[in-house]
């Protein structure tokens, strides 16, 4: 199967899936995280390979063949730490260092906000829309958010 077929398939079965391990921030930590889509994304669930492959670029299209539009927090955010560890499995400066070379390529890394709640009104107005927000921000109603599953 060609990659890109492979990844649509994966974000496909991603969405759907309705098993799976959910994780959450852990219990004696207060740097989690939650997931947040625009309302019109199809699921409830995410693979934790998805959701990276989504926000290093290299998962395009939703489902349905809808743009994906991931978009981080800043680099000295908390929450940021959390997320590139948890899921991108690495440390902000090696992302960062991914970033760098992917731009020599013509690859931009996803837009950055400063603080959970642009991060929310961006996920609200972009439709595709994907972030994270610290697991004590409070999610509106034009925003979802989405379990992590590995």
């Amino acid at each position: 199967m060609p990659r890109m077929s492979l990844i649509a398939a994966l974000i496909t079965l991603a969405l759907a899936l309705q098993g799976g391990a959910p994780f959450a921030a852990d219990a004696d930590t207060d740097e989690g995280f939650q997931i947040v889509v625009h309302p019109d994304v199809q699921g409830v669930q995410i693979p934790r390979e998805a959701l990276s492959l989504i926000f290093l670029k290299q998962a395009p299209r939703w489902s349905d063949g809808s743009a994906v539009v991931p978009v981080d927090q800043s680099l000295r955010s908390a929450v940021r730490r959390r997320f590139s560890k948890k899921v991108l499995e690495e440390t902000i400066i090696s992302v960062q260092s991914f970033w760098h070379k992917q731009m020599v390529s013509g690859v931009a890394p996803p837009p950055v906000k400063s603080s959970d709640q642009e991060v929310l009104s961006y996920v609200a107005s972009t439709p595709g829309a994907i972030g994270y927000v610290s697991s004590e921000a409070s999610v509106p109603s034009d925003v979802r958010a989405i379990i992590v599953i590995d």
